[in-house]
């Protein structure tokens, strides 16, 4: 993993989607540090938009509805989340820079979160960076069991049927490789990076203030392209 100190450069909304759009992305030590430096992984995690595995038990959660999944309906309620100690993390590498920047994004509609709620309250979800037909998934957290895996689904879903092509995961973790993340080196990164960024996709695809089907949900991801 190759990392770059950021104290030359102001790191603004637009050097932010400017990085991603190179394959870097800013990182914090700690929840506490204030600085802010640029990682570039030799080996970066992606999700196939065709290839995402889905188990018999987690296709019965999605088609169940038992969450209810918004888009962009809290996004301060899904960083705090994300951000907040959690079993085996004690805190996380979001810090205030980290959120006001994404706010600003959010703000303009480059960012956007995938929320899972059951019963009024938010259980589960994710949020990422949107730059042309690409997608960068920073963070996600649950609690309540596949309420975050639930909402990756309906994430790729609504990737697929809006012509994304690609769905950056960063780094791979046994959870998402369990659901088919895979390591993709740099320079073949870049390739498929370049064509994504440089294309038309869009997010809302479906209406932003309703609630997908999870029938319709895993009809689509089954769908190839």
């Amino acid at each position: 993993m190759t990392r770059h100190d950021d104290s030359r450069v102001e790191i603004t909304p637009e050097v932010l989607i400017k990085a991603y759009s190179v394959g870097i992305f800013p990182m914090a030590e700690s929840a506490d540090d204030p600085s802010l430096f640029w990682v570039e992984p030799e080996q970066r995690g992606v999700i196939p938009l065709d290839g995402m595995h889905i188990s018999r038990r987690l296709a019965r959660t999605v088609r169940s509805n038992k969450f209810e999944i918004h888009v962009d309906r809290d996004f301060d309620a899904v960083i705090d989340a994300c951000a907040a100690p959690a079993a085996g993390r004690d805190s996380t590498w979001i810090n205030k820079r980290i959120r006001r920047l994404y706010r600003a994004l959010f703000d303009r509609r480059q960012c956007h979160t995938v929320e899972a709620w059951r019963d009024g309250r938010l259980v589960g979800g994710l949020y990422g960076v949107k730059i042309g037909a690409a997608f960068f998934g920073e963070s996600m957290f649950h609690f309540e069991r596949d309420a975050s895996k639930v909402a990756l689904v309906h994430l790729v879903a609504r990737l697929k049927v809006g012509g994304f092509k690609l769905l950056d995961a960063q780094f791979i973790t046994d959870h998402l490789e369990s659901m088919g993340a895979v390591e993709v080196a740099r320079p073949d990164y870049q390739d498929l990076l370049a064509s994504a960024v440089a294309a038309h996709a869009q997010f809302y695809c479906w209406p932003s203030d309703g609630v997908v089907d999870g029938g319709v949900v895993l009809q689509s991801i089954s769908q190839t392209s």
